[in-house]
Parts: structure tokens; sequence; C-alpha cells
């Protein structure tokens, strides 16, 4: 369900690391929380970002949800696709519907991230709390 070769973070972002750059998205898990996403809100070119800082949001028809950058880095590249069709989030969470491209600035920080079986326990936990 969620790729072994990306990390997690527990509010829902993933990354997969190609040399020092991150493609980040968010889970499908997030996806499905959300429901119909209708707008994203993209970063800019450019924007250095901490561990954990907002860098956008997913608006749905149910909520708005902050994203945040799962490590340090620089902005390179945002998926303008998502301008005009946010629903690919909805279809494809963890292929098409990336959302930035960082260069990453410490590679070694997405090893204290979640791995997909560690992520896995970490949503199954969520839905017993929430009841499902």
């Amino acid at each position: 369900m969620y790729p072994s070769d990306y990390r997690y973070t527990r509010e829902h972002e993933w990354i997969k690391l190609e040399g020092t750059i991150g493609i980040v998205g968010i889970t499908d898990y997030a996806q499905r929380a959300l429901g119909d996403i209708v707008y994203v809100q993209l970063p800019q070119l450019g924007t250095k970002l901490e561990a954990s800082q907002s860098f956008g949001s997913v608006e749905s028809v149910k909520a708005a949800s902050d994203l945040y950058c799962p490590v340090a880095g620089e902005v390179i590249e945002v998926n303008e696709a998502l301008n005009r069709a946010p629903g690919m989030i909805n279809q494809d969470p963890h292929g098409a519907a990336w959302i930035i491209k960082i260069r990453v600035a410490d590679p070694s920080q997405v090893q204290g991230l979640m791995d997909a079986d560690a992520y896995q326990a970490y949503v199954a936990e969520k839905e017993q709390e929430a009841g499902h």
C-alpha cells in the first residue's frame, strides 16, 4: 500500500530521496481523510524550508490542511499540474500527484522518518483511535 522506498511523517507527508533531491507528497491515508481535494497552495521556487515547516496547504470540500516539509531543503520544483487538477492527489497520491521537489540539506535526516512498515502501523493505530 505504501511504497517501501519512501519515508513518512506523522503529519502524513512522504518523501522519496533521489540522490540529494527529495520528492514530497501526501499519503493515501491523508487524501482519504481529506476527501475530494479542490485546491493546492504551492510554495515559491527557491523557498528554503526547515524540517516540519509548513510549505503550503491542500483544501478539500471538508477541510483545509497544512503541508509540512519532512526534512530541511530548498524548493526546486513544484507540481504545476496540481493548479489545474488538484484532484490528482485523490487518484495518485504516491505518484503523479507529488507536490514539491526539494534539494535536501542533509540527506541523512530522511533516515529519521518512518519507513513504510512503521507508517502503516501508525495509520492502523490512528484508524483504531478514530473507531474505523
